[in-house]
């Protein structure tokens, strides 16, 4: 299998249950709910997305075997075999691409393997950290896991309809676009009333990482 990748960079995980922590991520190329095309934004199935996952042109970006992915996951991880490190496949949908070969040979090598996922897709087997982020137009699929992460507000979204879900965490994060005052401020109000919620901020985009 050939690996479309556009980005892996060394960074602290400013999202969810694992922020603050210094994590290695992985964005691969692609996704199942919007091309990644402006012209075609306002009509996905996902229109609010903040992300660049369109090519391989991104830092360490390419087209990637199986064993050159590994190698260069942990160039860019820098650090040795004895150390538990995490890796964070994110997209797009990582899940598009995410397999079983991938997964265990990162894991002879010492990763901890996390995923961000839309929840459409069900994930390989050997995932030690699943947070998944759905998108209100579209069923889940993927109804269990570390953390459920809603971004917050979404045209009809009722948060009751997740809380029955087997999840350990779950996390609002406010809509970060030109309203985001207001939509942190409708994140707030919605974790009053729904205390089972805990607030989730972009702490990468605060503290200038990436």
């Amino acid at each position: 299998m050939i690996y479309s990748v556009k980005e892996i960079f060394l960074t602290i995980q400013g999202e969810g249950y694992n922020s603050g922590r210094k994590a290695t991520f992985c964005r691969f190329s692609g996704c199942n709910l919007w091309n990644g095309l402006e012209t075609s934004k306002k009509t996905a199935k996902c229109n609010f997305c903040d992300t660049d996952f369109v090519g391989v042109d991104g830092i360490n970006g390419g087209k990637y075997t199986l064993s050159s992915l590994v190698s260069k996951i942990e160039k860019v991880s820098k650090e040795n075999n004895k150390e538990k490190k995490l890796i964070v496949f994110t997209g797009g949908e990582p899940l598009l691409q995410l397999n079983e070969d991938l997964i265990k040979n990162l894991k002879k090598k010492n990763y901890e393997i996390a995923i961000e996922t839309n929840g459409t897709i069900n994930p390989p087997k050997g995932v030690d950290w699943i947070c998944v982020s759905p998108k209100i137009k579209n069923k889940i699929v993927l109804n269990y896991g570390n953390e459920i992460k809603v971004v917050y507000p979404q045209k009809g979204i009722n948060l009751n309809e997740f809380e029955n879900l087997r999840f350990e965490h779950y996390y609002l994060q406010p809509l970060h676009n030109e309203k985001y005052s207001q939509n942190l401020k409708k994140t707030l109000e919605a974790i009053m009333k729904h205390p089972k919620w805990k607030l989730s901020l972009q702490t990468h985009k605060f503290i200038g990482v990436k």
